[in-house]
């Protein structure tokens, strides 16, 4: 679910992986590996990320009980 979060909310802002990645400090290898699901972000780059797209950190990270219901 994160990554899938993640990939929406950076096409809604019509925005690359790399300039993601220069928002939010990191390479863009790093944005490649949080979409994959290959890695997580830390805590200080999860709040940047949250903070720039004005979600919460637990809707972008933590899967709900929404997101179990078929």
């Amino acid at each position: 679910m994160v990554n899938k979060r993640l990939i929406k909310l950076r096409k809604n802002f019509d925005l690359s992986q790399e300039e993601l990645a220069d928002i939010i400090g990191v390479h863009q290898t790093m944005i490649s590996k949080w979409e994959l699901g290959l890695k997580d972000p830390n805590k200080v780059h999860k709040i940047k990320i949250a903070k720039f797209f004005k979600v919460t950190v637990e809707y972008l990270f933590y899967e709900s009980y929404y997101d179990t219901v078929s």
